[in-house]
């Protein structure tokens, strides 16, 4: 997603739940919550990890912030500068702007290749960048069953690591996930706040999980 403000995140207060939505809105919510920022964990929809925000600063301020892509991401921000060598001939060069041209969000890393695969990837319609690119979207959507089920079991042990070890059924309920047996999951889980069993499940078996996440007032 090449806007980082729209990635779907879901921030809970403790074991309930305050609002599920694109990463922008997610973080307003927080900032304007009344609870403690600290009492807050926001979760990415799509790997499970927790997301840190700064929220110092007006609202402008925050948006500002997370609508420029981190180069690395393990559930965190971390400012990082990474230079990318462009090779001869690209039309791509760092420093030529288009006009009208959109913002694409692309984050710069170093690939390296041999001088044969630059010379293909250079002679690609748009350049060796957004080649790339398209060979990466066509993996992602080429990804086989077992690939996306592990992804999903992942994300989903990420937060009930976070949320949930200590909540009683923890150890089986992890077993249960990982050996993709919804049945035995939720019955592992049935004694967890409401909140944290619709999400777990979300992330683990699909968005049709996403029907009992609706957002709870926090105002007091």
């Amino acid at each position: 997603m090449s806007d980082p403000t729209l990635k779907t995140c879901t921030a809970f207060v403790g074991h309930q739940l305050l609002l599920s939505g694109p990463l922008a809105e997610v973080a307003l919510a927080v900032r304007h919550s009344s609870e403690a920022a600290d009492m807050v964990l926001v979760f990415d929809d799509a790997t499970g990890h927790i997301v840190d925000l700064d929220l110092r600063g007006n609202d402008a301020d925050i948006l500002e912030r997370i609508s420029q892509p981190p180069t690395t991401y393990a559930g965190r921000y971390r400012p990082k500068i990474d230079v990318v060598p462009t090779p001869q001939g690209s039309d791509e060069a760092p420093s030529q702007k288009t006009r009208g041209r959109p913002k694409l969000g692309v984050v710069a890393r170093e690939v390296t290749l041999l001088p044969r695969q630059w010379e293909w990837l250079t002679d690609q319609p748009g350049g060796a960048s957004a080649t790339l690119r398209r060979l990466v979207d066509d993996a992602r959507k080429a990804a086989n069953p077992l690939q996306l089920k592990r992804a999903a079991q992942e994300a989903a042990y990420q937060f009930m690591q976070a949320i949930a070890g200590d909540l009683p059924g923890y150890e089986e309920a992890t077993r249960a996930l990982f050996a993709d047996d919804r049945s035995s999951l939720e019955q592992r889980i049935a004694a967890w706040p409401e909140d944290i069993r619709t999400y777990a499940l979300r992330l683990a078996f699909g968005a049709s999980d996403n029907q009992g996440l609706t957002r709870h007032s926090t105002e007091r």
